[in-house]
């Protein structure tokens, strides 16, 4: 199995997200997907944005742009970017424990409404509508990222992450092997297809 950690406001995350599946196929394993705040990862860690960040922040803006056109993806730098993604990433878990499949596919329309379409994902309203051609209720969901038990979820999903390690987004966790960015897809397929190097 691979543990497939991300923030829905990382473009790394949303070009790992891409491939995700498909390297689970590659690989003939299933790719867990886990969605947290990646503000509290950075705290621990000592870290902050990349934009905010000397001489990396223009480094991944353009790298962002280079890494778009090598997948030939949709892709533009939100006008806010980035943002606390807090609604879909509780979306996301009260999905997931009902149809993993489903959730996967909502957090692929929250991906691409932000980083192809430009949506505010941060605004709850944003966040529930795009369940809607999922054939989910809106309503329902918005409840669900209001509530607490959800809330908490994704606070214990995060500290989780952080116990095993998870500093960033994208990061790969294979039998306790940490990969972190979107550049080492070629490294977890390698490890999971030869059991470790």
């Amino acid at each position: 199995m691979i543990e497939f950690y991300f923030d829905f406001s990382s473009p790394y995350g949303y070009f790992a997200a891409l491939q995700a599946e498909a390297l689970g196929a590659r690989c003939g394993c299933e790719v867990r997907w886990k969605a947290i705040m990646i503000g509290s990862a950075f705290k621990a860690s000592g870290n902050r944005p990349l934009v905010d960040q000397p001489l990396k922040g223009d480094y991944s803006r353009h790298d962002w742009e280079r890494m778009a056109r090598m997948l030939k993806a949709p892709y533009r730098l939100p006008d806010r970017f980035p943002v606390p993604s807090l609604p879909p990433a509780r979306a996301f878990w009260w999905l997931n424990d009902r149809d993993e499949a489903l959730a996967r596919r909502y957090a692929g329309a929250v991906y691409h409404a932000y980083f192809a379409e430009n949506r505010d994902i941060s605004d709850l309203a944003v966040a529930a509508r795009l369940a809607v051609p999922l054939g989910l209720d809106a309503a329902e969901l918005e409840a669900a990222a209001q509530d607490s038990v959800w809330k908490q979820r994704l606070r214990d999903e995060t500290e989780a992450a952080i116990a095993a390690g998870v500093f960033g987004s994208p990061f790969f966790i294979v039998d306790g092997e940490g990969f972190w960015g979107a550049d080492r897809l070629a490294m977890v397929e390698d490890w999971v297809k030869s059991g470790g190097w």
